[in-house]
């Protein structure tokens, strides 16, 4: 099921209440007001009321797409990491020749969709919430964790399998390479707010895939 990927994660809460309405848009404006609550209130703090009225429609409106905030949560988790996590493996399957560029070419899709969607918003809910409540960590672990490291594991496998790489442990490998993307979606939601210099996670993404591939180039 889809909800809108592109008007959920590029458009705020206030954008959608200046437009017509349009039922079709009603599932990602549900999904906009929820993740607008989770990251402001908490997910335990957050009622559907709160999320109804946040979007503009009754609390019945909203039980007719989601049974319960658990429900909301995981649609989040599916629309915005597990997209990326889809759209990462279908630019793996389709690359021919080096891998090595091909590691650029996804963590500077990931640096933009931390610098460019409301993804860091989602990933700050699901760090901050998962002790409490570990079930939205099981949920972002097995929807997207366990689906997207694998892929990673697999491209270093290849260019180690070329020549390309020199032999390194892909699990360990992997992590370290998206460990500054984690850092990226702290700093952009935990961190500015309370004053820290904005960060250029493009330019960050960019230093890193210098400094990665250099260190495991054959």
């Amino acid at each position: 099921m889809t909800f809108g990927l592109v008007d959920l994660v590029m458009t705020d809460q206030s954008e959608i209440n200046q437009k017509p309405r349009r039922p079709e848009a009603r599932p990602a404006e549900i999904l906009a007001a929820a993740l607008d609550l989770f990251a402001e209130k908490g997910f335990s703090a957050t009622r559907m009321e709160d999320v109804a009225r946040r979007a503009g429609i009754s609390k019945a409106g909203v039980y007719l797409y989601f049974k319960d905030k658990m429900s909301l949560l995981q649609a989040l988790v599916n629309e915005m990491a597990g997209a990326n996590v889809s759209v990462a493996r279908g630019i793996a399957e389709q690359h021919e020749g080096p891998v090595g560029p091909l590691l650029a070419t996804i963590l500077t899709f990931m640096a933009r969709q931390l610098r460019d969607t409301r993804f860091p918003e989602l990933l700050k809910v699901v760090i901050s919430e998962s002790r409490a409540h570990p079930d939205i960590g099981r949920l972002y672990l097995d929807s997207v964790i366990r689906q997207g490291l694998p892929l990673f594991e697999d491209l270093l496998r290849r260019g180690m399998a070329r020549g390309e790489f020199r032999a390194v442990d892909p699990a360990l490998a992997v992590k370290a390479m998206i460990a500054p993307m984690l850092l990226a979606a702290i700093w952009k939601t935990v961190l500015q707010p309370i004053g820290a210099e904005p960060l250029d996670i493009e330019a960050l993404a960019a230093q890193h895939v210098d400094i990665f591939l250099r260190g495991i180039f054959a």
